[in-house]
C-alpha cells in the first residue's frame, strides 16, 4: 500500500511540474493521432457521402464490408502494416517502420471504418430528409451536399470524436509499428506498458492518470456534442 501511495504522489507531482519526458509523450500522442483522424477522415467523410447520397450496385455490398472491418482486431492491422512497410515488404524502400508515420498510417486505418460507419449512418439519415427539400429548392448536387453536412455537423463531429478516442488508446498495434522508441515514438500507451514492465511506477502512473483525464474529457466533449446536435 506504501509502495502504491508513493507511486501515486510522485505521479502527481511529474504531472503538477510539467515534467519534460511526460509532456513530450503526451504532446506526441496527440500529434499522431490527431494527424490520423485527420486523415482518415479526409477518406471517410467523402466515401460516407457518397455511400448515404449515391445507390449504385454494391453499395451495400461496401457498407456492410465497413461495418465489419469495425471488428477487425487492431494487432491485425499492425500486422499488416508492419509487413507492408517492413524493410522485406513492397512499401519497404520509404522506410517507415519505427518512425510517427508508421503509428499515425496505422491508426488511420483503423479509424477509417469507425469514422466511415458513424458519418454514414448519420448521413443517410439526414439526407432522406433534406435530399428531397433541397432538389424541390432547385438545389444543385454540390448545394445539396454541403446542406447535408451542414445539418449532420454535430453528428459528424461525434464519428470523429469516436474515431479518435479509438486510436489514441491503442497500445499492441501502435508498438508494432512504432517501436516505442523514446524521444520518437514514445506515446502514452506504449510508454506506459514499458514502464510498468520496467517497474518505473511513478512515469506509468502519471501517464495512466493522464489518459484517464484524456478519456474523461473526450467523454464530455462528445456528450456536449451529442447535446447539440438534437
Amino acid at each position: 500500500m506504501q509502495n502504491i501511495l508513493s507511486a501515486l504522489t510522485k505521479a502527481f507531482g511529474l504531472i503538477i511540474s510539467l515534467d519534460r519526458e511526460v509532456f513530450s509523450i503526451v504532446l506526441l500522442s496527440f500529434s499522431i493521432s490527431l494527424t490520423a483522424v485527420f486523415f482518415s477522415s479526409l477518406i471517410s467523410l467523402p466515401l460516407s457521402l457518397l455511400l448515404a447520397l449515391k445507390k449504385f450496385p454494391g453499395n451495400r455490398f461496401i457498407v456492410n464490408t465497413i461495418n465489419s472491418l469495425m471488428a477487425v482486431p487492431a494487432v491485425a492491422i499492425g500486422l499488416v502494416i508492419y509487413l507492408l512497410i517492413s524493410r522485406r515488404g513492397p512499401l519497404g524502400v520509404l522506410e517507415l517502420l519505427y518512425t510517427p508515420w508508421a503509428m499515425i498510417i496505422a491508426q488511420a486505418v483503423l479509424a477509417i471504418p469507425i469514422i466511415t460507419s458513424l458519418s454514414h449512418q448519420t448521413l443517410k439519415r439526414v439526407g432522406s430528409m433534406v435530399k428531397e427539400t433541397a432538389v424541390s429548392l432547385g438545389a444543385s448536387r454540390w448545394q445539396m451536399v454541403v446542406t447535408v453536412v451542414k445539418e449532420a455537423k454535430s453528428s459528424l463531429m461525434v464519428a470523429f470524436i469516436m474515431g479518435f478516442a479509438r486510436v489514441i488508446g491503442e497500445t499492441g498495434m501502435t508498438m508494432m509499428v512504432g517501436g516505442n522508441i523514446k524521444g520518437a515514438t514514445r506515446v502514452m500507451t506504449t510508454a506506459i506498458a514499458l514502464e510498468t514492465m520496467k517497474g518505473d511506477f511513478e512515469l506509468a502512473v502519471a501517464l495512466g492518470i493522464v489518459l484517464l483525464i484524456v478519456a474523461f474529457l473526450v467523454n464530455i466533449i462528445l456528450q456536449a456534442t451529442q447535446g447539440a446536435g438534437r
